[in-house]
């Protein structure tokens, strides 16, 4: 079992697991339509976020591949959660993961799901031992699409027509690092 040394921190936030006392938190941006509109998930109820707490809580640690590793965003000025960060152990033989990201709408612009998302990708590529991490998102994602660049990522494809999301077709971008890429840059 492999799980970062909790919490996580940087300059502006805790990541933490989740825990029960969150389900507010989390149910204030999984509710919201605009947070769910590039995703497979609908609003969700409060009972639908109660289940997700549950689940994520569970995401503490990456033991075989397919795990996922669910860290809240604790931003200790507002004193809440306003979002998580996950990384998802793809293929062990390979040592890919891939890196996944949601926040509350108002507290965007501020580059603190950069921040975090940054801090996960350290951790995957100098703790875990990864090769290579991977994003991806709805093509007409376009502050996601943003958010991969400033990590470093780089677009490697953009499949047309690729997902079936809420029944309709979409396109999708992937952006993606090698774990020399992330050393280049932290000596640059």
């Amino acid at each position: 079992m492999i799980h970062p040394g909790y919490p996580l921190t940087t300059e502006r936030l805790v990541l933490r697991p989740c825990t029960a006392g969150d389900l507010d938190d989390v149910w204030s941006y999984q509710r919201l339509p605009e947070v769910v509109e590039h995703m497979l998930a609908e609003p969700r109820t409060r009972e639908q976020s109660c289940s997700s707490v549950e689940a994520m809580a569970r995401e503490t640690a990456l033991t075989r591949e397919g795990d996922c590793l669910t860290l809240v965003m604790f931003w200790p000025e507002r004193g809440r959660v306003v979002g998580h960060v996950e990384l998802v152990w793809r293929s062990e033989p390979s040592r890919q993961g891939e890196l996944g990201y949601v926040l509350h709408p108002d507290h965007q612009g501020r580059g603190l799901a950069t921040e975090a998302a940054r801090a996960l990708l350290r951790w995957g590529f100098e703790d875990f031992g990864l090769h290579r991490i991977y994003g991806r998102c709805d093509a007409r994602n376009t502050a996601s699409a943003a958010l991969l660049e400033r990590l470093g990522m780089r677009r490697e494809a953009h499949h047309l027509g690729s997902a079936l999301v809420k029944g309709v077709w979409r396109d999708e971008y992937v952006y993606a690092m090698l774990h020399s890429e992330w050393r280049e840059r932290q000596a640059a």
